[in-house]
């Protein structure tokens, strides 16, 4: 069969009429006689075209057409009326519509408007199989997660293999092991590539700010809200939404999360009607996710709507060929940001005492190590030993209780190390360890950061 045609009309007589042309002329038409029968069967229909009245009882032409724009905007919608105006003509071309139809009209027409109608869906199909094949061919535009470890390449090739669908994907994995570089590579390589590429940490917000930001507000919804605020879930449409450090969002805000997802719908913060959101999730979390749904901390049914594709990155530890690889890559972009005073380089002595250290932080505590030696080698350029980190070249013990600690260790030491010990008794719950600590969420960040051990 031909290109499938959704023909809506209140008029039974006119649907049997347009269903025998039509499928006499090769198409496939599926008759609907309600806007709100249509709407329902849209997804499970995937119509090529829709030919729809405009008046309609309850859900009307201009419902449809709007209905299919959020959907899938590349398919051609056809209205038609008996009662035309230049003004409604207008209004149907600026809302989308493909095309005007007045009643009554010539069969000829017809027909001919929806072989046009088919030959614009079939060249948009194969112009995005052409882009999505040249994407699987050519990856040279997208930054490409840097490393050699078999079982790292091993997850990029996992993540090369899943980016062209729209899966929902869950990154798992230390902090600074690199989880927003490979979600931005999937969004590089997605179909949604030309789409917003949005990020927002879970645990860095009060969860009354994270609501808002979230799923929006409307103007009076609460003190401060002086105007509707739109939400980055829908901010993010046709692109990517990163959902860093999900294992931090309370249960109800999950709860939120959980039905956006399912239903493709958000209602802003003091609103009564949802908005419809067209984006792909990649969320992250440095905890285990099943350890904390049986301390009853997250909810099973979002981690398993989550967890369609998983992705756990392995730490820096267990990938040790990789650090020159990274150390370098890290140097040569340094080097471009240095304004005349020539390139860095790293002596044998220094790329030793990388290699050597376990890096707790990851690639984040490797990359503000560097970025530490550049300022402090000056104008030569030249980074050996003296310029790294004193942790990095002689590193302390790990931060366990049990253990002696250093002869007179700096402040500096010592509240990374008790930062360390409270996130490890923890399971790495850094909302729990701030409350334990005793400062707020956004201060635990910061420290982490200037430790290197931010993610």
């Amino acid at each position: 069969m031909g290109a499938k045609v959704m023909v809506i009309d209140d008029e039974r007589a006119i649907l049997d009429t347009v269903e025998i042309l039509l499928r006499g002329e090769g198409f496939e038409p599926f008759v609907l006689q309600s806007g709100k029968e249509a709407l329902d069967q849209m997804h499970e229909l995937a119509p090529d075209i829709v030919l729809t009245d405009i008046r309609m009882p309850g859900v009307t032409g201009l419902d449809v057409l709007e209905a299919v724009r959020q959907r899938d905007p590349e398919v051609p919608v056809i209205l038609m009326t008996a009662q035309a105006s230049l003004q409604s003509a207008v209004k149907a071309v600026n809302a989308g519509a493909f095309y005007y139809l007045q009643k009554p009209f010539s069969n000829a027409d017809l027909v001919a408007l929806c072989r046009r109608a088919a030959e614009v869906r079939y060249l948009s199909r194969e112009n995005k199989a052409l882009k999505k094949e040249i994407r699987r061919r050519d990856h040279s535009s997208a930054v490409r997660p840097i490393g050699r470890n078999r079982g790292f390449l091993e997850i990029v090739k996992l993540a090369e293999t899943v980016a062209p669908t729209d899966s929902t994907i869950l990154i798992t994995g230390e902090s600074g092991t690199g989880k927003e570089i490979v979600a931005r590579y999937i969004h590089q390589l997605s179909d949604r590539e030309n789409g917003p590429f949005i990020s927002i940490n879970c645990g860095a917000l009060p969860e009354s700010l994270l609501e808002s930001e979230l799923f929006g507000h409307v103007k009076g919804s609460f003190t401060g809200a002086v105007r509707d605020k739109e939400g980055l879930l829908v901010a993010a449409k046709g692109g990517t939404f990163f959902l860093d450090e999900i294992g931090e969002m309370s249960p109800a805000l999950q709860v939120k999360l959980l039905r956006a997802l399912q239903e493709r719908e958000v209602v802003p913060v003091g609103a009564t009607e949802p908005v419809s959101v067209d984006v792909r999730v990649i969320a992250a979390t440095n905890r285990d996710l099943e350890q904390e749904i049986r301390r009853g901390t997250f909810r099973s049914d979002l981690y398993y709507r989550l967890n369609v594709i998983t992705l756990h990155l392995p730490p820096l530890r267990e990938r040790s060929e990789d650090v020159p690889l990274l150390a370098e890559y890290f140097i040569q972009k340094m080097s471009t940001d240095r304004n005349g005073k020539g390139e860095l380089e790293l002596t044998d002595e220094a790329m030793g005492a990388l290699q050597n250290y376990d890096w707790p932080g990851n690639v984040r505590e490797l990359e503000n190590a560097l970025e530490r030696a550049a300022i402090l080698c000056g104008h030569a350029g030249r980074i050996d030993s003296s310029a790294l980190p004193a942790r990095v070249t002689a590193p302390e013990p790990a931060p366990l209780i049990s253990e002696r600690p250093p002869a007179n260790p700096s402040l500096e030491v010592i509240e990374r190390a008790y930062i360390l010990w409270v996130l490890q008794a923890e399971s790495g719950n850094k909302a729990r360890a701030a409350e334990v600590l005793g400062i707020d969420p956004s201060t635990l960040y910061r420290k982490l950061n200037r430790y290197g051990l931010g993610d």
